[in-house]
């Protein structure tokens, strides 16, 4: 992957960049930067004591000293508090969202606002607004979060092959998503003449973002506004189920399943059924990963079963009101924050150069991979590879290499050149497509999702609470309860007194200490 900025151009910039530059540093030697990282990989143990690094970081003025932080959260916090109470805070540290509030209330990071335009090529690949976001508050930005986890890795999708034999088109609105619906049921989309096939296949996968019906429905919530658990929206914050809209949606569920175009199993489906289902042909329209979805093993039981079939990503269906989202995310982020000490001593423009050097070329490379040509070379694809080294037992995958690239998550990003290798394309033996878990990725993050900044730190429910939730919702779509305005009306008054009117007060008053509200 091409980077815009190269270390010979860093280099050539750094009295830009590094007040003095090298000239300075030639003056009063480098400038020593305490480093508190999360281990790629906590039980390999630290960078070698030869590590290339170090030297070629002292050419640049910077005498990085590095500490691996314990491998459990909560050990992490632990230290960290134990050094913030301490004033003993390193230069840069990871730090989780929590302790970095906390951290900043006490008076003990600085902001790291200014320190964007310094390292421009990183801001752009890493510091995007929903990363300044996750370290930001109230307005002002206390911490360096780049990408973890991968968001937005779901999507809808249809069987394009069901569409164009009953002559349909990709459905746009919740209507017309219920009438395609309706003809993957009622049509035989797969001519094998039995009444074997439904619209849109589910099951329910609850979680911290997505209580009650979970994230497979999410859409068809989202078509509504009222996608996840929360609405963490700065004007009205809040459970989803509160809003109207959260009823306007169980209504259209409802038809739904009234007009039996959600396969029946739906509720009893755990993932593994699930995904049997799809493969073996059983409904049209999904919500589901990339990889599960287009991953060579995983869609290989698709192919073989229908290598005529084809499946594409649609955005989601559009509600009466215009809205429209996939679902909910909560990106995960590492979070790296600067003290405010560091700031006294005026190391910040040396800590923003550092980070710059690690997001080019020769940094990205170095610390991702090892060093080209003995630790890896680059493929055919341009991504790395240890496959045709000229000394296999230097390859970086090796267990024993791996200390020298305990620094990768300070680089990584997600980008093409480290997914390449992880979701890489192929063709399909029975039908000889082309798939790409990595193509399917993009055009799913490309599609319209709710961000939900904090979701996975909100309070959780007690038992009874998720309890009387869940099932009460999954009583009125099996018609054991009855769903109109009155019977919502009672439930919602019920709920806020088992204790859902304290679980949403705690939640709106979390979001709001920890600036999640937007």
């Amino acid at each position: 992957m091409k980077r815009v900025i190269t270390a010979a151009a860093l280099l050539a910039a750094g009295s830009m960049i590094f007040a003095g530059g090298k000239k300075e540093a030639a003056k009063s030697g480098p400038v020593a930067i305490d480093l508190w990282y999360g281990a790629a990989v906590t039980e390999a143990g630290p960078p070698p004591a030869d590590w290339k690094v170090i030297p070629m970081l002292k050419e640049m003025g910077i005498d990085l000293q590095l500490t691996a932080l314990p491998s459990s959260e909560s050990d992490q916090t632990q230290k960290i508090n134990a050094a913030g109470a301490a004033d003993a805070l390193p230069d840069l540290f990871m730090v989780t969202r929590d302790t970095l509030v906390r951290l900043q209330q006490q008076g003990l990071l600085a902001s790291v606002d200014d320190m964007f335009a310094m390292m421009p090529n990183r801001t752009k690949i890493m510091y995007d607004d929903a990363a300044k976001a996750q370290a930001a508050i109230d307005g002002v930005t206390y911490g360096l979060a780049s990408p973890g986890t991968i968001a937005k890795n779901e999507g809808i999708l249809i069987r394009k092959d069901w569409l164009d034999k009953l002559g349909l088109k990709v459905p746009k609105t919740t209507e017309e998503f219920l009438a395609v619906a309706k003809a993957f049921t009622t049509q035989d989309p797969d001519g094998n003449g039995k009444n074997d096939t439904y619209g849109y296949g589910a099951f329910i996968e609850a979680n911290k973002l997505s209580y009650g019906l979970g994230a497979r429905i999410d859409p068809i919530l989202g078509a509504f506004g009222v996608a996840g658990t929360w609405n963490l929206s700065a004007s009205n914050p809040g459970l989803n189920v509160f809003r109207p809209e959260y009823y306007d949606a169980m209504v259209f569920l409802k038809r739904m399943v009234d007009e039996q175009v959600i396969d029946p199993t739906w509720l009893a489906y755990k993932k593994d059924d699930f995904r049997a289902a799809w493969k073996q042909g059983k409904f049209g329209i999904m919500r589901e990963q990339n990889a599960a979805f287009a991953a060579k093993n995983n869609y290989k039981p698709f192919d073989d079963n229908f290598p005529n079939g084809e499946w594409i990503v649609i955005d989601p269906p559009v509600g009466p009101a215009g809205k429209s989202s996939v679902g909910v995310y909560d990106a995960g982020y590492r979070i790296y924050a600067v003290s405010a000490k560091a700031e006294k001593n005026g190391k910040k423009p040396a800590i923003a150069k550092l980070l710059e050097w690690m997001s080019s070329d020769e940094g990205y490379y170095l610390l991702g991979w090892g060093e080209k040509d003995v630790n890896y070379v680059i493929g055919a694809d341009g991504a790395p590879t240890s496959k045709g080294i000229a000394d296999p037992s230097k390859a970086w995958d090796k267990t024993e290499n791996v200390p020298l690239t305990q620094l990768r998550n300070m680089v990584f990003y997600n980008s093409d050149t480290e997914l390449v290798s992880r979701y890489p394309t192929y063709n399909c033996a029975k039908s000889g497509k082309e798939m790409s878990a990595l193509k399917v990725l993009r055009t799913m993050q490309s599609k319209p999702w709710t961000q939900v900044v904090g979701g996975n730190t909100m309070p959780a429910p007690n038992a009874d609470v998720e309890r009387f939730y869940s099932q009460t919702i999954l009583e009125f779509l099996r018609g054991t309860r009855t769903l109109n305005k009155d019977t919502w009306n009672t439930f919602l008054s019920d709920f806020k007194k088992i204790g859902g009117q304290a679980w949403n007060d705690e939640g709106v008053k979390y979001a709001r200490e920890n600036n999640f509200l937007k």
